[in-house]
């Protein structure tokens, strides 16, 4: 993770006020796979698809722990939750499945390395990145994506490289370009691909 960590280290613990209550973070992690994310402000528009597609795949989600981490008071990120249930069709209810940090100093950010350098708020202060940590059962970042405030992310690609982290995790398999879930492990075992080099690298599979 920024801020000094990398890829290997054990994430950051701290207790924080989100919306579903106060939580340490390793505790609200547990043994599961967990996705921290950060966005800009609340009541922004790229914001509100975000986290809109991110409500929205929910049921795909599932056994993942998410939360994400707001520089807005939890009151402010309740009353956009509502927004953001209008936007995907639902009751405007303050509810998400996952919840909002309020990281009001913002200490978090600094921590983990979330300001983006070149967007700047009314004050000239450096507004917060669109970031995307997993975080293994190890409590240790297997994943960082870093955007700048002004491009929103693709939380289908999230997911899909969350299924394959966990999935490489369990089988001595490597996924390649664009791959996507499929039911069955090398139902129709595994081919080699012949190449210039000779060299036998290239051994696709059925998508596992």
């Amino acid at each position: 993770m920024p801020g000094g960590r990398l890829l290997g280290d054990v994430a950051p613990n701290f207790e924080a006020n989100t919306t579903a209550g106060c939580i340490h973070f390793q505790d609200f992690l547990g043994n599961s796979l967990g996705i921290l994310f950060s966005h800009p402000r609340d009541f922004t528009p790229v914001c509100a698809t975000e986290l809109g597609r991110a409500a929205k795949l929910a049921p795909e989600f599932a056994k993942k722990n998410r939360i994400t981490l707001s520089i807005d008071r939890v009151e402010d990120c309740l009353a956009w939750s509502k927004d953001i249930n209008a936007y995907n069709g639902e009751e405007p209810t303050e509810k998400l499945p996952f919840p909002i940090i309020h990281d009001k100093n913002p200490d978090l950010f600094i921590l983990l390395g979330m300001l983006d350098p070149v967007e700047k708020d009314e004050k000239d202060m450096p507004v917060t990145a669109r970031v995307v940590f997993v975080i293994g059962p190890g409590k240790k970042p297997k994943l960082s994506i870093i955007y700048l405030a002004t491009t929103g992310r693709n939380f289908d690609e999230i997911l899909r490289v969350v299924t394959s982290l966990q999935l490489t995790a369990e089988k001595r398999v490597a996924t390649p370009v664009d791959w996507k879930e499929a039911k069955n492990l090398f139902l129709k075992g595994v081919f080699t691909k012949e190449l210039p080099s000779g060299k036998k690298y290239l051994r696709p599979a059925p998508q596992p």
